[in-house]
């Protein structure tokens, strides 16, 4: 499963993993929202409910994860303010359930309250 992700001239695709979280995020879609950052994290929230699905904070550059904490969809493209080292780490447990393709830092070029949207690819 492939998902387009735009926010502004930012046109990214993503590929979904086989997790129940992810078909759950792609039966939901076309949805739009406002952006916040933290860090070099992007987040929004989407209309999807989910628990916990095999959660951890620390992940991966390009990682795409639904935080059940605050049913947001994250997009990670380097350090956040709970990182420890190199890599992104989420404020807590996120279901990863996808990966951007191609290179996650144009997420750098997104900002605080900008629309974003997610569609299927």
């Amino acid at each position: 499963m492939k998902i387009l992700i735009k926010s502004g001239s930012v046109k990214v695709e993503a590929e979904l993993n086989e997790s129940y979280t992810a078909k759950r995020i792609y039966e939901k879609l076309p949805f739009s929202a406002l952006v916040k950052t933290w860090g070099d994290e992007i987040y929004f929230s989407i209309p999807v409910q989910l628990g916990e699905e095999k959660g951890r904070e620390e992940v991966e550059v390009g990682d795409i994860a639904y935080w059940p904490d605050g049913n947001a969809f994250c997009i990670f493209f380097g350090r956040t303010f709970a990182s420890k080292n190199d890599k992104p780490r989420a404020a807590s447990n996120v279901n990863v359930f996808g990966k951007i393709i191609g290179d996650p830092l144009v997420f750098k070029n997104v900002k605080d309250g900008s629309k974003i949207s997610v569609e299927r690819g």
